[in-house]
């Protein structure tokens, strides 16, 4: 199982249309928009969990760069969060 950061996201991305993207690469089992609390507004990055590691690596390989309404995805390997 893999956790890919995906950034640089229209604001208008839903997480059921982040999951459509990457569920043709295999099986999702969890897509997130970050969504900012006072506003309501995505904040225009999210994460993608899939069960096939190799299938989340083709993922990270075919969407990095890929233009999504005017803006080149960023889409990586997942790091730890940083303890605040």
């Amino acid at each position: 199982m893999k956790k890919l950061y995906v950034g640089n996201m229209p604001f208008s991305i839903t997480q059921e249309r982040l999951k459509e993207m990457f569920a043709v690469f295999g099986e999702v089992t969890e897509a997130i928009v970050i969504m900012d609390r006072r506003s309501g507004r995505s904040k225009g990055f999210g994460f993608v969990t899939m069960t096939d590691d190799a299938a989340a690596d083709k993922a990270v390989a075919d969407m990095n760069g890929k233009d999504m309404e005017g803006r080149p995805l960023t889409v990586s390997e997942a790091r730890p969060m940083a303890p605040r």
